[in-house]
C-alpha cells in the first residue's frame, strides 16, 4: 500500500475517533468520495491498526444503529418547515 494512502487512511480514522462524523460528513470535509472513506475505515485500516480501526468500528456501527432515527428526525423537520411555510 502507498504512503499516501496509509497516511490518508489514519487521518481519516483519528478524525472520525475525535469528531464522531458519520462517513459522508467526513468525505465532505476531506474532499474525497465517501466510497473511498468507507473502503479506508472497512477495509485498508483494518491491516494498518487493528486497535484504532476496532474503535472506528464501533463509531460506525454506532452509526448503522441511529441511522434510522436520524431519517426520522430529518423527514420530521422536513414536513414541519412546510407546513410552516404552507
Amino acid at each position: 500500500m502507498k504512503i499516501e494512502i496509509i497516511r490518508r487512511v489514519i487521518d481519516e480514522a483519528y478524525y472520525i475517533l475525535e469528531t464522531d462524523k458519520t462517513i459522508r460528513e467526513i468525505a465532505k470535509d476531506q474532499d474525497i468520495s465517501k466510497s473511498t472513506v468507507h473502503k479506508d475505515l472497512h477495509e485498508r485500516l483494518k491491516f494498518i491498526d487493528i486497535d484504532i480501526f476496532k474503535s472506528v468500528d464501533k463509531i460506525l456501527q454506532n452509526h448503522i444503529d441511529i441511522r434510522h432515527i436520524r431519517g426520522g428526525e430529518s423527514t420530521k423537520q422536513k414536513y414541519m418547515k412546510l407546513r410552516k411555510n404552507g
